[in-house]
């Protein structure tokens, strides 16, 4: 069997409520995905897997919230991708950017996958 297609949509930025504190659940916030998934390969000059598709995918799971934990959030995009017809496994990175920890922080990150490479 080929080798898997990776398809990748990196650094989709939204602004949503996402959080188990009470400001997080009331004001929106910067977030950033990342989607990859590996697909079936399609022969020369077909789709393999729609890019509007996966967009659209993390746009609506995004804007479902007020959302308690990135985790879930994740868990419910790589399954929505793995859903797809021809993707055969997923992977979302999410960042929170505006973290408050009490020291210099880039970021927070979750990785979520859903499914297999190969």
């Amino acid at each position: 069997m080929p080798a898997p297609v990776e398809i990748t949509l990196r650094n989709m930025r939204f602004h949503c409520r996402v959080g188990i504190l009470p400001h997080e659940a009331e004001f929106s916030q910067p977030l950033e995905v990342d989607l990859t998934v590996w697909a079936t390969p399609a022969p020369l000059g077909a789709i393999t897997v729609d890019y509007r598709a996966l967009y659209d995918l993390t746009a609506r799971c995004v804007a479902a919230g007020p959302l308690r934990y990135l985790e879930t959030l994740g868990q419910e995009i790589a399954a929505g991708a793995v859903a797809l017809p021809g993707v055969r496994g997923a992977r979302v990175a999410l960042r929170k950017p505006q973290v408050a920890l009490g020291g210099p922080l880039d970021h927070a990150e979750v990785v979520v996958e859903d499914g297999a490479r190969a």
